[in-house]
């Protein structure tokens, strides 16, 4: 059955492109408040400039470096232009055929590449020419995004039932639904070498750098939140379910990893502050990017809670361990495994209120499209995942997917000749009772996290009272009559000493 376009999607589609590329203002916005006031235009423009530069690099060759498919390698896409004059009245096909043209999906593509190298540019605030800055975003999205993204996102296009070009991550079974792995860890890792290779700022730790104007911290966090949800909503390529899924997970982890920081702030510091709000609304909603549409709305919200309270912990490692993160984009942008991990976990399962083909990406759904064929045993390995997936729904199970490390094909085997063997009529008992002894493990664990973060927490109290500096006013008069007084610094010992 041949596919025809739909204009509710493509109209989805278009508002999410558009909400993405509001992120990256939203960027400057954030970036600009939490610099010095002397940095503040450059912090800005470097954002910006990023709009045009990767912009101009993608409808020449950077769509078809990551979305071609002549080269037919797991590495890159193809060697050519972009050449996407011809692709006007095209469908997107991306392991299988979308309803939306090529165009939008283009597009949509597009403004991931854009805000990925501009995340980066947090990471060396304060200490890059302008001019540097331009030719390292032309060189890094060219040399690294452009092939990564081919590696994760293209899971090739499909001819007759023969799927060509599919990435390498992609075939290995990798499921990062809106970019976890390909912008937010990738912007992660360069920007800690990046910072590492540009050295500290001057004055590190000695002089205050505080963020020269909090309300447009706090503008650029709207933003951002707003924007992600085409980021992630969008990703499902339609306007159905997945969307509706992934929309209301970025909601709910991103107001949990709000007052997750916030708790930590006042319990360490004794009181919040308007930064760690719209620090922590950013650590929800790069923790909840790579698996929005894979959990059910509950785990969300433990997954942002979870990013809130290690991320606002995980900043303070720069310190101990001598980098200049400027702005905490390492700190921050590298929690995506926590998406990963409770992929891992099985956080949602079609037993417990969800149904488990909410769960299947439409890119899996296309490329077999009977949803209850079984797994074959010769498949390769990308279509092995999709298999899992929707065998997954045929016994009432979800299988868990952590990163690389797909459940195999045997696995899947064993859970069929079992329910074969206990029968059709015992199937949901049994899927029942595996669902809570996977929450039971998972509260479990939860539990462990919780304990280890509260008790570090103490220890660190104890620590600032145990070094707590106090001053007081130690006051003489030399034998001329002149009255001196000097502002003397005592633990706490000495200061109770001297007040009895």
């Amino acid at each position: 059955m041949d596919v025809v376009l739909n204009t509710g999607d493509t109209a989805w589609i278009l508002a999410s492109s558009a909400l993405v590329l509001l992120m990256t203002p939203g960027l400057a916005f954030f970036y600009g408040g939490m610099v010095r006031t002397k940095s503040v235009l450059n912090m800005m423009m470097m954002s910006f400039v990023t709009i045009g530069i990767v912009s101009t690099l993608w409808v020449i060759f950077g769509y078809n470096w990551a979305f071609g498919s002549s080269a037919d390698s797991p590495w890159i896409g193809g060697w050519g232009l972009s050449g996407l004059g011809s692709a006007v009245e095209s469908l997107a096909n991306n392991g299988g055929v979308y309803p939306i043209p090529t165009l939008v999906f283009s597009s949509f593509q597009l403004m991931f590449a854009i805000i990925t190298p501009a995340l980066i540019s947090g990471a060396i605030a304060d200490r890059t020419k302008f001019s540097a800055w331009a030719i390292f975003v032309s060189a890094w999205v060219t040399i690294v995004y452009f092939p990564v993204a081919h590696w994760v996102f293209d899971f090739g296009d499909k001819v007759g039932e023969k799927l060509i070009g599919v990435g390498y991550l992609a075939g290995k079974g990798v499921l990062d639904f809106a970019g976890g792995t390909a912008v937010h860890i990738n912007a992660g890792a360069a920007g800690l070498a990046l910072a590492l290779v540009l050295g500290k700022r001057h004055g590190w730790r000695r002089d205050p750098m505080r963020p020269h104007s909090l309300p447009l911290v706090l503008l650029g966090s709207g933003l951002l939140w707003f924007g992600w949800f085409g980021f992630n909503a969008g990703s499902a390529l339609g306007a159905n379910g997945i969307a509706g899924l992934a929309l209301i997970n970025t909601q709910v982890a991103t107001g949990a990893a709000l007052i997750g920081w916030l708790l930590v702030e006042k319990i360490r510091n004794g009181h919040a502050t308007s930064l760690g709000a719209a620090s922590g609304a950013v650590a929800g909603l790069v923790a909840i990017t790579p698996a929005c549409a894979f959990v059910a709305p509950w785990a969300a919200v433990i997954i942002g809670l979870l990013a809130g309270i290690i991320c606002s912990l995980a900043v303070g490692l720069k310190y101990k361990f001598g980098f200049d993160d400027s702005l905490d984009v390492v700190g921050v942008h590298l929690v995506p495994v926590l998406g990963l991990l409770e992929q891992r976990l099985g956080l949602a399962g079609a037993e417990r209120g969800l149904a488990a083909d909410r769960h299947v990406p439409a890119h899996c759904r296309a490329r077999v499209a009977d949803t209850r064929q079984e797994p074959r045993i010769d498949a390769p390995r990308h279509d092995r995942l999709c298999a899992t997936a929707l065998h997954a729904q045929h016994v009432g199970l979800e299988v868990g997917v952590c990163g690389i490390d797909v459940a195999g094909i045997d696995d899947v085997g064993a859970h069929r000749l079992k329910h074969r063997q206990i029968g059709i009529d015992r199937r949901r008992a049994v899927a029942g009772r595996v669902a809570d002894q996977g929450d039971l493990l998972l509260f479990q664990y939860l539990h462990d996290v919780a304990v280890g973060a509260l008790a570090d927490l103490r220890r660190g109290w104890r620590e600032a009272e145990r070094h707590r500096v106090f001053l007081h006013v130690d006051q003489f008069i030399d034998p001329a009559g002149v009255q001196h007084r000097h502002l003397v610094a005592g633990d706490q010992r000495r200061r109770g000493e001297r007040l009895a």
